[in-house]
């Protein structure tokens, strides 16, 4: 009798936590879902934002990069571009959902608006990769701020309902130099960050 009522607990175990999942995962959606109506109107009247994340999305980013540049090369100022990439969004999206993937990348992008100043851009450039264009930074400060970016995203737990994880992020830095074209800063940042991935590795 004692074997029978375990194998018919456990089946009902798994269910109630089955259970419990889903109900997490509809709050979530709820929750996604009035956070969506809420920045819509804004959104729309914002072309070049990232739906999901309301950063700039990459074709206005690189209009924001051109701006920098002309500045740069005015001024003889320097600037920064980071690239920030959040490792386990893939491992995210298999084990809990694509939204709870999609709650981390709204997660991750209030966070880096709050780590930049107000002069500063972020926008959303892929799936799960961001960028800050941030102006009037010279090298050695840049590679310090990614440092501490990649901390900050590393420290920083994110509530999925049912449960609280954390993510890793590389966070790569390239110098925007006077003279610069958009081209050749998007290629420096490329070969950084895959150079700093391959490092990770």
């Amino acid at each position: 009798m004692k074997e029978s009522k375990i194998s018919e607990g456990a089946p009902a175990k798994d269910a109630r936590e089955a259970l419990g999942r889903l109900r997490d995962e509809n709050a979530l959606l709820r929750a996604a879902l009035a956070e969506a109506r809420a920045q819509l109107s804004d959104i729309e009247q914002q072309p070049g934002s990232d739906p999901l994340t309301a950063l700039v999305d990459a074709r206005q980013f690189h209009a924001e990069l051109s701006r920098v540049l002309s500045s740069c090369a005015r001024h003889g100022t320097h600037a920064a571009l980071l690239t920030i990439e959040i490792q386990d969004l893939k491992a995210i999206n298999e084990r809990y959902g694509r939204v709870a993937g999609d709650a981390t990348l709204r997660d991750v992008a209030r966070l880096l608006r709050g780590l930049i100043r107000g002069s500063d851009v972020a926008a959303r450039s892929a799936a799960g990769v961001f960028s800050l264009l941030l102006d009037h930074l010279d090298a050695d400060s840049a590679i310090d701020t990614a440092d501490r970016i990649g901390r900050c995203v590393a420290a920083h737990r994110i509530d999925l309902g049912h449960t609280e994880i954390k993510v890793l992020a590389t966070v790569s830095a390239a110098s925007i130099l006077p003279g610069d074209t958009v081209e050749e800063v998007v290629r420096r940042a490329a070969r950084n960050h895959e150079r700093l991935k391959e490092l990770d590795e």
